[in-house]
């Protein structure tokens, strides 16, 4: 498949990913008869209700696998209890290339941690932006680079533990 990756999650994003996978289980007999009855309607090329049935299947099965995958390779553990480090779980405030009017704030962390209610941005500590940031102290400036081949630098000005 791809290359397993740790991710690091809290066990509030654990649990929550967990339910949410227990559930796609549990769904499995029921998307199976849907395809079942859609089946015995007669002529699968023109059956709208079998094919919507299928889709829905794949990507649950695909939901499924990508859950199993995640939880089996995530570490759990506390949101960083620390200020002023840019750590997994933190909330950061930035700015770029020296302008400090520009400056953006998210959350330094995995999609899957994040909550569907979140309004705050969030960026993978492995991206470029969240790899150049990791374990910086406020005040400190790094450079990463961007999709087209050029450099930014971004100051941190601030790293808060993640509140949910």
């Amino acid at each position: 498949m791809t290359d397993t990756k740790v991710t690091w999650l809290t066990q509030e994003s654990y649990d929550r990913l967990d339910r949410e996978l227990q559930t796609l289980i549990a769904n499995r007999p029921k998307i199976a008869a849907e395809i079942n009855a859609r089946r015995e309607e007669g002529d699968l090329r023109e059956n709208g209700g079998y094919h919507a049935a299928r889709e829905e299947q794949g990507q649950q099965e695909a939901r499924i696998r990508q859950l199993q995958e995640l939880l089996n390779n995530a570490k759990v553990g506390e949101a960083p209890k620390e200020s002023g480090v840019a750590l997994p779980g933190s909330v950061v405030k930035v700015y770029y290339d020296g302008d400090e009017s520009d400056t953006e704030t998210f959350l330094l962390a995995t999609r899957e941690e994040s909550t569907s209610s979140e309004q705050l941005e969030t960026y993978s500590p492995s991206s470029p932006l969240g790899s150049a940031l990791l374990d910086a102290k406020v005040g400190d400036t790094r450079e990463y680079k961007l999709p087209n081949g050029g450099t930014m630098t971004v100051t941190l000005l601030s790293a808060e533990p993640y509140q949910g």
